[in-house]
């Protein structure tokens, strides 16, 4: 780390040193000092086991993930990386920007997704075969974020033949309460994460950031927020790790097409080698729970993914076979719905870590706390449509919003769960808090 920290130390003099004997030139003219470091591969600071990396247009990229991006930081196995991220479509996504420019920004830029993602991010020692253990320690986001759908020739979303019309919203959050106003009288908690965080894949050429996959990339998981750890299976040497499309509120589903999108300060993560550990899918763990996880352009097949995973997982964890397995996950696991609008949908299923009762059968009406739809069907995705679109208009017409405010506010505030499973039938539950509403 020396040579690297003397590298950056005497670019930066260097250029003081010129500085001197040449007019300054304009803003226009000049990059940041440590873009220098840039042809070396280095950007930011490296300090004492942390590297500074911050988000400008050298450190980030729009809308692609290529295993051959140049690193924009290197660090070691159980070093401390302290991001910035930027707004959608390389921050041009402003409070302000219209609904007509967001729109424009997706149409002109057709292969890649609106997202940007601040790396990649070489951690020494990481081969394919390891695992990426990534510590979420803090997130601090930007003061604003924006909601908005994108129906009509793009088709984007959940519904976009019903709520035809696009919308942006923007939001102001507030930091110190920890919550976000949607309307006068409707509230949100803020509880931001990386929608995107992941590792290259194996495969060589550019892809976009839309499509989840095992290198995690936009799970949209909203269990990931401060404080939780993420394994990431690595596939090429350094691993190559990259985040952003950083939300600050996400329901389960993500429905409308997007979060309370914002960016973040600082995402700080601690990342930590684990060697020869095969891993076929992220998992996840917070102080209470494993996550496991699974993705497919069929939500059915999604589901199969994660039953598998969980089953493997709890081999590992347990010590059970197979059929032991199925029986702990129907009894103690709670199945929740990531998201269903990036081409492929995610399913997700929280394992307690600390022996308790069984999950109580989730409910069919409102209860004390929630509205409640429920819908069964024999395609998750039928049932997952049926559940939603019920509670949006519940809450249309419930609550007297517009149907566009009502779809944005359940990607913002549904809570997707999948019930019990049955042979040739799905059961999906969409909650939604009713201290959403406020005095």
């Amino acid at each position: 780390m020396a040579k690297r920290r003397d590298f950056l130390l005497g670019a930066a003099a260097t250029a003081a040193a010129a500085a001197v004997l040449r007019p300054s030139k304009s803003k226009a003219q000049t990059k940041r000092e440590e873009m220098i470091a840039l042809k070396e591969g280095f950007v930011g600071q490296y300090q004492g086991g942390v590297y500074l990396l911050p988000a400008t247009d050298e450190t980030v990229q729009w809308g692609w993930f290529n295993n051959a991006e140049t690193p924009r930081a290197r660090i070691k196995s159980g070093d401390t990386i302290i991001l910035e991220t930027m707004m959608a479509s390389q921050n041009q996504v402003l409070p302000g920007v219209s609904i007509e420019e967001i729109t424009r920004l997706r149409v002109d830029n057709p292969g890649r997704g609106p997202h940007t993602i601040t790396g990649p991010v070489f951690i020494e020692g990481a081969e394919p075969g390891d695992v990426l253990k990534v510590k979420i320690n803090r997130i601090v986001p930007r003061t604003y974020g924006c909601n908005w759908n994108l129906p009509g020739e793009l088709g984007l979303g959940q519904f976009p033949k019903l709520f035809p019309e696009p919308q942006a919203k923007y939001f102001y959050l507030d930091m110190a309460r920890g919550k976000t106003e949607f309307l006068p009288g409707i509230e949100l908690p803020v509880r931001p994460f990386p929608g995107i965080l992941g590792v290259a894949r194996a495969e060589s050429g550019q892809y976009s950031t839309v499509p989840p996959g095992p290198f995690g990339g936009n799970m949209d998981c909203r269990e990931m927020v401060e404080g939780t750890t993420v394994y990431l299976p690595v596939f090429v040497e350094g691993a190559l790790l990259w985040s952003g499309d950083s939300h600050a509120v996400q329901g389960n589903g993500e429905i409308n097409l997007t979060a309370v999108e914002s960016a973040f300060n600082e995402l700080n993560l601690t990342v930590e080698v684990i060697k020869k550990k095969p891993l076929s899918w992220p998992r996840i763990e917070s102080d209470t729970h494993w996550m496991t996880v699974g993705y497919d352009r069929d939500m059915n097949k999604a589901i199969r993914i994660m039953e598998e995973e969980t089953i493997k997982f709890l081999a590992e964890w347990k010590g059970l076979n197979s059929s032991d397995a199925r029986r702990y996950m129907a009894t103690y696991g709670d199945i929740r719905v990531a998201e269903v609008v990036n081409q492929l949908k995610g399913v997700y299923c929280m394992l307690p870590k600390t022996n308790g009762p069984a999950m109580a059968a989730l409910p069919m009406k409102d209860t004390r706390t929630d509205f409640v739809t429920h819908a069964v069907n024999a395609d998750a995705m039928e049932a997952m449509n049926q559940a939603a679109l019920t509670l949006v208009n519940r809450i249309k017409d419930e609550k007297r919003l517009t149907a566009l405010d009502a779809y944005s506010l359940a990607s913002l505030a549904l809570d997707a769960r999948i019930g019990r499973m049955e042979a040739g039938a799905y059961h999906i539950h969409c909650l939604m808090p009713k201290s959403t509403w406020v005095s």
